[in-house]
């Protein structure tokens, strides 16, 4: 019953609507009480050998109202419990979604997409069992199961109830064995099926990389496997809960043996009538289910109990970016100016020990444009994710208009950086809606400004419905230049203080990116822009560029400057205009 106390909450903020329902749960499990009792007498008065037709219809009456009756009120608890169930839903999955968006990058190294789609889907409805199936099966059993105890003493007889009702002790004690084995099994089972669940999506968003490295039957042979651990694991919840229904059954047919034996006693001994005797075996008829509902209550409950617990240990995670030491009288006026580093040393969360930033010093003056180059793993990506507050635990500090970014409220600053990933994602509707995605109420020609100023516009006129054609989960529909042109132009359309680029030029060509930088020249006057790339000629015109090794800059300085310098920028450079001059060639 502790899923009841964690739920406790969700009860109080709904007790109106669980009082009603749980009103006329109760009035029809009295309901209930009519038709056995009405059987008695009519068997009585067929016993006797004197029933007249007029008392018969009356009878007959009376079973047909109470059906009406049952109608009715089965329908007005349904509508109360099943509501509340389904609002139980709303608010587990909205609060999980609202999690979502508020964690950080850490919590997504850690949980992967598919496990935390079984929390937000299987776990969820688990749980919402517990406020529709569970608090009926709980008030209905005990109502119906009490009531008809009580009928059993007043309209027949206190000792064959209690004497027919001894086997009930041991289902209660059964049932509890049975939910603690049953508990434990179901946690499994769940942790079983976010595996599975995580599998699946990851192959099926990796279906071009298994396709074209040929290792299809590898991948499905590798989730058959995992199917058949998960069976394997699920077998055990399946033998827990099956063991619920035989056990109810012997009660059961203890309980008729009792009565049958018992009572045909009393009745030859005079002491019950017929009528009595038919009464009471209907009323372990509605007994049935109370007895049943033990079994089935503890596998709602276990299994509810077990979601809970793993949704709610998500919940409890805190991100490590918030807003706990934001100045809120920052806005966006306040932040714009100069973009100043002056970092010590930085070491990713897991890696306390290893820095991946020292020394990381520079001013970058309002209007201009940084470039950071160098070898993979240098560190050109960590400056930009500090930047973005995706990490905030680090020896020094970031300035925007002289303002700590850590003490800037994160609306703030996040909406005024547009950011380009190196690896673009797209959403799974329409190119428009796409490039509009941080601006949903830009104009039509707005969008298409943008995505001229990205060298995309005419790419997308030859597309079949244009700027409505859909791109398909995640752009599968669009080679890597043309996801790289619609992310720049999505970032392009937000206007904003800061555009951050990071790498996103790599997969375009040399005459594609030099339209792009002219159009990023012109269009980002007076705002400040820094790009991340291998490819020098992405930065060969930004005011300032940093050469990254190791997390430390080991040259700065213009375009020429460096050339001048002689060291790792210009042997690069040499290399590359090398390897264009090859290729044209």
């Amino acid at each position: 019953m502790g899923i009841f106390k964690k739920l406790k909450w969700f009860f109080k903020k709904e007790k109106k609507r669980y009082i009603l329902g749980i009103t006329f749960l109760a009035l029809t499990s009295f309901a209930n009480l009519v038709p056995p009792r009405v059987l008695g007498l009519m068997a009585d008065q067929l016993d006797k050998g004197h029933i007249s037709w007029m008392e018969y219809g009356m009878l007959i009456l009376a079973v047909l109202a109470a059906a009406i009756v049952l109608y009715i009120l089965r329908y007005f608890w349904r509508k109360q419990i099943w509501g509340g169930a389904a609002e139980l839903e709303r608010q587990m999955r909205s609060k999980l979604f609202k999690h979502f968006m508020k964690m950080d990058r850490t919590f997504y190294q850690k949980h992967r997409t598919g496990d935390l789609m079984a929390h937000a889907t299987n776990d969820v409805s688990a749980i919402q069992n517990v406020a529709g199936d569970g608090v009926l099966t709980l008030v209905d059993s005990l109502m119906m199961g009490l009531s008809t105890m009580i009928a059993m003493i007043i309209f027949v007889d206190v000792r064959l109830t209690v004497v027919a009702l001894l086997p009930l002790p041991f289902l209660a004690w059964g049932a509890q064995k049975l939910g603690n084995r049953l508990h434990d099994a179901f946690n499994d089972s769940q942790a079983a099926f976010s595996r599975l669940n995580n599998k699946t999506q990851e192959s099926v968003s990796g279906i071009k990389v298994l396709k074209t490295f040929g290792q299809g039957k590898e991948d499905t042979a590798a989730f058959d496997r995992m199917i058949n651990e998960t069976i394997k694991i699920n077998r055990r919840v399946f033998i827990w809960d099956s063991l619920f229904d035989p056990l109810g059954t012997i009660i059961i047919g203890l309980t008729y043996t009792i009565t049958i034996i018992y009572g045909g006693l009393l009745v030859t001994n005079h002491v019950l009538s017929i009528g009595q005797l038919v009464s009471f075996i209907a009323y372990i008829g509605n007994m049935v289910w109370p007895m049943f509902a033990i079994g089935y209550l503890f596998n709602i409950l276990e299994r509810g109990s077990a979601s809970y617990d793993r949704v709610q240990k998500l919940l409890d995670e805190k991100p490590l970016i918030t807003d706990e030491h934001a100045d809120d009288s920052i806005t966006a006026k306040d932040i714009d100016g100069d973009l100043k580093y002056d970092i010590k040393s930085f070491a990713y969360p897991d890696e306390k020990d290893i820095p991946v930033l020292q020394n990381i010093n520079f001013t970058l003056l309002k209007g201009q444009t940084l470039g950071l180059v160098g070898r993979v793993g240098s560190g050109k990506t960590t400056i930009i994710q500090l930047l973005l507050r995706e990490f905030d635990d680090y020896d020094g500090v970031i300035t925007l208009n002289g303002h700590d970014i850590r003490e800037i409220p994160l609306n703030v600053l996040l909406r005024q950086i547009s950011y380009v990933p190196q690896n673009n994602y797209l959403f799974s509707t329409s190119i428009q809606r796409n490039i509009s995605f941080a601006e949903a109420g830009a104009e039509q020609d707005q969008v298409i400004e943008a995505a001229k100023k990205s060298d995309l516009h005419s790419d997308i006129l030859q597309m079949p419905r244009s700027y409505q054609t859909l791109v398909g989960e995640n752009g599968v529909s669009l080679s890597g230049g043309q996801k790289q042109r619609m992310a720049i132009a999505r970032a392009l359309l937000k206007h904003s203080q800061i555009l951050i680029m990071d790498d996103a030029l790599s997969a375009v060509d040399a005459k594609t990116e030099t339209a792009i930088l002219k159009s990023l020249k012109k269009e980002r006057q007076g705002k400040t822009t820094l790009i991340a790339a291998h490819r020098l000629t992405s930065v060969m015109n930004a005011d300032l560029i940093l050469v990254l090794k190791d997390g430390k800059i080991v040259e700065r300085g213009n375009h020429e400057q460096l050339l001048a310098a002689d060291g790792w920028y210009a042997e690069m450079w040499r290399r590359q205009e090398l390897e264009v001059g090859e290729k044209d060639e």
